[in-house]
């Protein structure tokens, strides 16, 4: 076996402490990038979440405006057009509690709530009768509110 000089350890130890510190550097510029694509995601969802809040204010000032949308909606009422958006917002805090965007505690709340109106309201009678949630709700929202929230109400 060859005998390594002080020099070549040191010279060795050296590219070793360079090599670690690429792998750290490395190691955590992923996790960076990774944060940074899940903001900009959020940021993107945040900015469509917004349109729909806004068409969403328009067709309860103007309900008559839902036949652009669905033109099988004749005569709509206020009150169903209001459920549409309570229940838009309430996808929009359940997407963000995906992402993880929602700490444990704000969750809490819009869970709550969730579950408060859906009990208390007449938005649980709007989404099984009115309302066709397959048609304008993701699955997993959909099947959230079906096993999670009127599950919870029948309980």
């Amino acid at each position: 076996m060859a005998e390594l000089s002080l020099a070549d350890l040191i010279s060795l130890a050296g590219s070793m402490g360079v090599i670690a510190t690429l792998i750290v550097i490395f190691h955590f510029s992923r996790k960076g990038l990774k944060s940074l694509m899940i903001d900009i995601e959020t940021k993107v969802l945040n900015d469509l979440d917004e349109k729909i809040h806004g068409m969403a204010e328009m067709l309860v000032l103007h309900p008559e405006m839902v036949k652009v949308l669905d033109k099988n909606q004749s005569g709509i009422s206020k009150e169903i057009v209001f459920a549409y958006y309570i229940l838009y917002a309430c996808a929009h805090a359940f997407h963000m509690r995906e992402r993880k965007v929602l700490s444990d505690n704000e969750w809490a709340g819009w869970l709550r709530w969730m579950k408060s109106a859906f009990e208390g309201g007449t938005i649980s009678e709007h989404w099984e009768k009115t309302i066709r949630p397959e048609k304008w709700f993701d699955p997993d929202f959909q099947n959230f509110i079906n096993n999670e929230i009127i599950k919870h109400k029948k309980t």
